[in-house]
């Protein structure tokens, strides 16, 4: 299989004792791609130094919601500095988190999801979108801003969302979620989503799938995911990996020359 894992977060701190040697095996484990998304100034600093290091790693940048206290004009011109680099092909992780109760006020996560998909139309980025019990909210926002696209990640939403937001031209990701047994939500979106509109990824270190919950989870896992969604959709475990690497590839425009 070819597998490119969408979003991994190896700048957190569940990897600090072996975080290069894990990244260092990916390649072996036919992981040829990874995504690292940033969730506040300083991991988006250390996802764009661990794709500076990695030839298959890349990075987005971004504030999460979960992390946007005390998010200012200087961290908007912290994160559009960081998107210069040529390794950076997306703004995230960003969006609207309700089910943590000591996140930063709605309104505020609104405020910063609204500022960052600005910065994305400006830096001509597609964004990472993370949606935790704010299906309604963070449809709205990106409905605000036309002229952004990019992918819902650990898609969590209905169908009927998951169908707007393919009309709206947005890509759909899944994580080991999928291998869950109360997974039924997602599975029924998988089976009516079309496959140029899936991505896969692990958000490691966590939503490890099954056989391994309970671990740590990484990048050679993603297979799981790929492997889930070809039971769905009735194809080969191998087609389903590769044509989410060419879709992966196709949304952050990694061209085959460059990795």
């Amino acid at each position: 299989m070819r597998l490119f894992d969408t979003h991994a977060h190896y700048d957190s701190g569940a990897f600090n004792a072996d975080r290069l040697e894990v990244l260092a095996s990916m390649p072996g484990q036919g992981v040829e791609l990874i995504l690292n998304p940033g969730c506040d100034l300083d991991s988006s600093k250390t996802a764009v130094e661990l794709a500076e290091r990695f030839p298959f790693v890349y990075a987005a940048v971004g504030v999460h919601p979960s992390d946007c206290e005390g998010f200012s004009q200087d961290t908007v011109d912290g994160l559009r500095a960081l998107a210069a680099h040529p390794k950076v092909r997306a703004v995230g992780e960003i969006g609207l988190d309700y089910y943590w109760k000591d996140n930063p006020p709605h309104d505020f996560q609104k405020e910063v999801f609204h500022t960052q998909l600005e910065l994305a139309e400006e830096l001509g980025l597609p964004v990472i979108v993370h949606d935790r019990e704010a299906h309604r909210d963070c449809l709205e926002a990106v409905k605000a801003h036309p002229n952004v696209t990019g992918v819902y990640h650990c898609y969590s939403g209905s169908l009927e969302d998951a169908k707007v937001l393919v009309r709206l031209g947005w890509m759909l990701s899944f994580t080991g979620v999928v291998t869950y047994k109360n997974a039924r939500k997602s599975l029924e979106v998988i089976d009516w989503l079309p496959m140029d509109r899936v991505m896969i990824e692990t958000d490691s270190p966590y939503l490890t799938p099954e056989p391994f919950r309970g671990k740590r989870n990484d990048s050679g896992r993603v297979y799981r995911v790929a492997e889930t969604i070809a039971q769905v959709k009735g194809i080969s475990p191998e087609e389903a990996a590769e044509i989410t690497l060419e879709n992966g590839k196709r949304f952050f425009g990694i061209k085959e020359e460059v990795l």
